[in-house]
């Protein structure tokens, strides 16, 4: 009992940490544009937010430098808080700002604001795989995916709700204390232990490359490429697809933004114990074959004009099928990490999700345009099908691993 005591409470300052980071993103993610707009901004200065998300692309060039100078969990404990006081701090102080007259200003100290996010990031994702043995590395990515999604229900439509009420300058304040807040799990966490079974090498600045170079690994780089494949698409055109059936904003935003974000937020904490209770193989094959058959029912609704149940059910099999995914992938991001370099690896696998999908995302508007939204579902349904077809011929099931032990292990 004390020891479930113990990794409740380390799942609870994980979800904090990673909730921390998300829903100021969210909320600068998604007020930026609708109060640019509101100012007569113009389209190609609204552009510029994409720069806003380069931290968290680029973030893999200062991992290894990091790794090097994380070794106890105080090293941990220092760079996550000075890390978050940082963000906290900048936020503040955009507060303070006029957001049309200081715009200019505003935008890198919003990119500032989000390196120091990356920088907690790295910390916190190295963290947690050293923090957890290897049965409970789905728990703590349950709360990494929970924090995800339940970040961007609270950042992209609760502050966007209170922004509308309190303004920029009264809102901002409590959002720098929200992320202040969220430290103090951590900082009253004095249990917090990692574990090495041996003392790792110093990391290198060219082991962001040695990564690619371990023996096996091509196949969850492969698998890392094609995870979110069968679905990326249909996420990023279901605002347009939803809008081209008739709803406005405001019935997008529930349907999508915080009904389907709550579903992927409940799927992610399933996903966590399904992990757990099945292991690695089945539930690779289990949530692939979950979006294939998202997939398939989206292909379905082309050929009919869908009424409203049937869009909240396929949206809800999109946001459930996203969460479970996010899980597998996590949880053997973090089974692919070498010791000394856990902040370094896991960083590198998450460009390559973050990567492929931006690719898949920008290719689905151009297929949709030149072929409808039929021919981007039935690309997606391809994508989806690949994607089984690898884990099923590539990986291989090894019992000790369904015992949630490392392959090898007696």
């Amino acid at each position: 009992m004390h020891m479930d005591k113990l990794k409740v409470g380390k799942l609870g300052t994980f979800f904090c940490l990673y909730i921390a980071q998300t829903i100021p993103m969210s909320f600068f993610s998604t007020a930026l544009p609708v109060m640019m707009r509101q100012e007569n901004f113009s389209l190609t200065t609204i552009g510029l937010l994409q720069l806003i998300k380069l931290p968290w692309i680029f973030k893999f060039l200062w991992s290894t430098f990091m790794d090097r100078r994380m070794e106890t969990v105080h090293d941990y404990k220092r760079w996550i808080i000075s890390a978050e006081l940082v963000y906290a701090a900048l936020i503040f102080l955009i507060s303070f700002l006029d957001f049309k007259a200081d715009f200019y200003f505003i935008l890198p100290l919003i990119i500032l604001a989000f390196i120091a996010s990356a920088t907690q990031d790295i910390a916190t994702d190295a963290l947690a795989v050293l923090s957890f043995s290897r049965k409970d590395k789905s728990l703590v990515n349950s709360m990494q995916s929970m924090g995800s999604f339940g970040g961007t229900l609270l950042g992209s439509g609760v502050l966007l709700l209170l922004l509308h009420k309190m303004g920029w300058s009264n809102m901002l304040p409590f959002l720098a204390l929200f992320v202040f807040i969220a430290l103090l799990p951590l900082v009253l966490n004095r249990r917090m232990q990692i574990h090495r079974d041996t003392k790792p090498e110093r990391a290198k600045r060219a082991d962001m490359f040695y990564f690619f170079t371990q023996k096996g690994i091509y196949k969850q780089v492969g698998f890392l490429f094609l995870c979110y494949s069968g679905l990326i698409g249909t996420l990023a055109m279901l605002k347009p697809y939803l809008v081209d059936l008739g709803y406005d904003m405001n019935e997008i935003g529930v349907m999508n933004g915080m009904a389907g974000t709550f579903v992927g937020f409940i799927a992610a904490f399933a996903g966590g114990f399904i992990v757990r209770w099945v292991g690695r193989y089945w539930s690779r094959i289990l949530f692939a074959g979950n979006i294939i058959i998202t997939a398939t029912y989206f292909l379905a609704l082309s050929f009919i004009h869908p009424v409203t149940l049937m869009l909240y059910v396929g949206i809800f099999m999109l946001w459930g099928s996203y969460g479970m995914a996010t899980i597998i992938v996590y949880t053997t991001a973090m089974d692919c990490v070498r010791p000394g370099r856990e902040g370094t690896d896991f960083t590198v696998q998450t460009v390559i999700t973050h990567l492929s999908s931006m690719i898949i995302a920008i290719g689905s508007g151009k297929l949709a345009d030149h072929l409808g939204y039929r021919g981007l579902f039935i690309f997606e349904l391809l994508l989806a099908l690949l994607t089984f077809c690898y884990i099923t011929f590539v990986f291989k099931y090894d019992k000790r691993e369904e015992n949630n032990l490392p392959a090898g292990e007696i």
